[in-house]
């Protein structure tokens, strides 16, 4: 089970609406200019969700499933 670290967090949602996000006008899209207004700013090594902590791929994989239902 996922635990909560803002941290985690904040780069599992990153990546998934890098990822997953369906043009400008779209919710995963939307998430990017949210994180940038909490001052959220991705390390360089995050790219995809290879680079997320353990509890980081939880987080963005329960996002993925949630997409998929």
């Amino acid at each position: 089970m996922a635990q909560f670290d803002k941290f985690d967090i904040c780069e599992a949602h990153y990546v998934f609406a890098m990822l997953w996000h369906g043009g400008q006008w779209s919710d995963e899209y939307r998430k990017l200019g949210q994180l940038h207004h909490m001052g959220f700013r991705p390390r360089f090594s995050l790219s995809d969700e290879g680079d997320l902590t353990e509890n980081g791929r939880e987080i963005y994989d329960n996002l993925v499933s949630k997409l998929e239902d």
